[in-house]
Formats: C-alpha cells, sequence, structure tokens
C-alpha cells in the first residue's frame, strides 16, 4: 500500500491568513479585558495589514467595532463559543497531503486536563462544518492524539522539533511511548527527522515546556533559541543544557544549525511572581515578524537578533506585558493558515 505524501509547511511559508480567538467575559481575561484587547487589537491590525484574519468570537459587532484602524475587508469573523484564546492550540494545523490542502484537528485537552477545553477543542471542526475554510481544503479528525500547535516546530523540509517534557506528558498520550509518538509524528507530518529537546523550561509555564516558548526554526538550517546569562537565575542550569543539546542537532544535510540566541526575559514583568515571558513566542506571517515585547532594556537586543534571523522581513514588537499575565505571548494566540486555506 502506498503512503501519501505530506508536506508539513513552514511557518515562514506564504500564508493565506491567521486565526485569532478573541477574549471575553467568559475568559480568564475577564478582570483584565479592556488590558488585553489593546494587545489583540495591535496584533489584529499587523496582521489584517498583510493577510487575512480570521476571528473566533461570540459577539462579531461587539467586536467589530473595537477594530476601527484595520483593514476590514481583510478580517472574517466566526461566532462560536470559547474557553479561552489560546489558538495556537485548539487551531487548525495545515499540511499538504497528496498535493492537497488538508487541516489536521487533534484533541485539545487543556495542556493536559489543567483547564476546561470543551468548546476550544470543537472550534476547528465547527469552522469546517459552516464553511469558513475554501472548498478544496480537506479535513481530517484526529482526535485520537493529544497535540497542540505550540508543541511542535517544522522546518518545512522534514525535520520536527519538540520537547519531551511536553509530548510524554502522561495527560496527554499515557498510552504511548516515546517511540510510538515519534512514529505517528513522522507518519502524520511525513518527516524524516525528529529533533527531542530533553531539557529547558520556564517557570510558571503551564503547557509543560512547548518549544515555542523555548527553541524556534527561522529557516531550515537556523534556530533561534533562549540564552540565560545569569548564573543566579533558576533557570540558567536547564538552558545551559538546552544550548549544548541544540549544538548536537544536525540538518537533514548533516550540518550543525546557525544558533541565534535570544535573551532571557527579566525576572518580573509588571508582576510579583514568576512569569514565562520568553521572546521565543515571536509569529512569523506574510513579510513581517511580530515580536513580544515586555516593556524591558532587553526588547532593542531580542528585536535586533531576530533582525539577523529574518533580514528581509519587518519586525514589530507588540506589547505582550497583559497576555504574559496569563501565561502566554504572541504565537500563543495565533495560529497560521497556509496559502489558500482561507
Amino acid at each position: 500500500m502506498n503512503k501519501s505524501k505530506i508536506k508539513f509547511p513552514a511557518e515562514w511559508d506564504y500564508q493565506s491568513g491567521v486565526m485569532l480567538t478573541w477574549p471575553h467575559q467568559n475568559t480568564d481575561w475577564v478582570d483584565m479585558l479592556d488590558e488585553v484587547e489593546t494587545c489583540f487589537i495591535a496584533i489584529a491590525k499587523a496582521i489584517s495589514e498583510r493577510e487575512k484574519l480570521l476571528i473566533v468570537c461570540p459577539n462579531q459587532q461587539f467586536i467589530s467595532e473595537k477594530l476601527g484602524n484595520c483593514r476590514a475587508e481583510n478580517i472574517v469573523f466566526a461566532e462560536f463559543p470559547s474557553n479561552d484564546t489560546w489558538a495556537r492550540d485548539h487551531g487548525a494545523i495545515t499540511v499538504v497531503k497528496d498535493g492537497k490542502l488538508t487541516l489536521y484537528d487533534f484533541t485539545f485537552n487543556g495542556w493536559g486536563m489543567k483547564f476546561a477545553a470543551n468548546f476550544d477543542n470543537q472550534i476547528t471542526s465547527s469552522l469546517y462544518q459552516k464553511g469558513f475554510f475554501r472548498n478544496h481544503v480537506h479535513y481530517e479528525n484526529k482526535q485520537h492524539l493529544v497535540l497542540e500547535g505550540g508543541s511542535i516546530e517544522t522546518d518545512g523540509e522534514g525535520t520536527l522539533l519538540t520537547t519531551r517534557e511536553c509530548l510524554l506528558s502522561i495527560n496527554r498520550n499515557y498510552y504511548l511511548s516515546e517511540a510510538d509518538i515519534e512514529k505517528q509524528l513522522i507518519d502524520l507530518f511525513g518527516l524524516q527527522k525528529v529533533l527531542w529537546l530533553s531539557s529547558g523550561y520556564l517557570a510558571g509555564d503551564d503547557t509543560d515546556s512547548h518549544i515555542d516558548t523555548l527553541a524556534r526554526f527561522c529557516d531550515p538550517h537556523t534556530i533561534a533559541y533562549i540564552k540565560c546569562d545569569d548564573v543566579n537565575d533558576e533557570h540558567y542550569d536547564a538552558l545551559i543544557r538546552m544550548e549544548q543539546e541544540l549544538l548536537t542537532f544536525r540538518t537533514l544535510k548533516n550540518q550543525p544549525y546557525d544558533l541565534i540566541p535570544l535573551p532571557m526575559a527579566d525576572k518580573t514583568v509588571e508582576c510579583e511572581q514568576r512569569l514565562p515571558a520568553t521572546y521565543a513566542n515571536f509569529l512569523i506571517i506574510n513579510n513581517a515578524v511580530l515580536v513580544p515585547f515586555y516593556d524591558s532594556n532587553k526588547d532593542i537586543i531580542a528585536e535586533k537578533q531576530l533582525q539577523k534571523a529574518f533580514p528581509e522581513r519587518e519586525i514589530i514588537g507588540i506589547d505582550c506585558r497583559s497576555l504574559i499575565k496569563q501565561h502566554g505571548s504572541v504565537h500563543c494566540v495565533t495560529m497560521q493558515f497556509t496559502d489558500g486555506v482561507l
């Protein structure tokens, strides 16, 4: 029996659009809704200027009135209930399967059953059933596997980067071994290699070390990663070990990766507790990269480092001090769709 030919597109491939799931009164943002909406509006403006924006929300009219500076012709609203706003983890993952655009719909169980996800887990199927994707786009229900978009990184050429801490979490796919999960990833995404990180974490992280908080592909031979230089920081040892692992990784051409260090975000961001603020949580869109800023001197360092990684793209800082209060950032609240999906 012939196997399907599958390509898992890279984030830097041309996109048809990005999805946001908007915060509302029934989410954890209720006590700071105005503050977080300011951040969402900034993200929406940057995206809608360059590509389509799909906004999942409970009330279109209420949201559209807030988007005065955005390109309305590029915005599509979908009225569905949601538990929260982390589109990266409940959104569809795009692959090209036998030349056909296909949306995978995995189970999202609130990062290992930490939080309610009953509405979020239905969003992708609801969008497909109601015709929000183009007619030629295929849909595949993959609810046998718990998998979040923030837990995997692709180079677009057959290599996937992930963390053992997340994918081997007991409350996700307890019945599968590492070898079982790797085989499923290879079969689902048409992979030639899976790179597993064993080290690296951020205090306050609810996701069990999503890769998009730690290390990111910028092109098939470049990885940007979080580096900690403060020996007194609680993350120092784990992030040094992560860096050492990254130095051992090889591309499909058996070459070492070009590594671009990003600064460790400041210890406090308008909050007494340690929050998982990270500059690795950037979003690549058409002709630009949205980078989380935290009102820190390190913002400009991260901006310059990512400009090295993406010399032909505009680097746009997004004030994410509101998002990080709920332990996420700009990549976490977005999910991109490959060209032709929207």
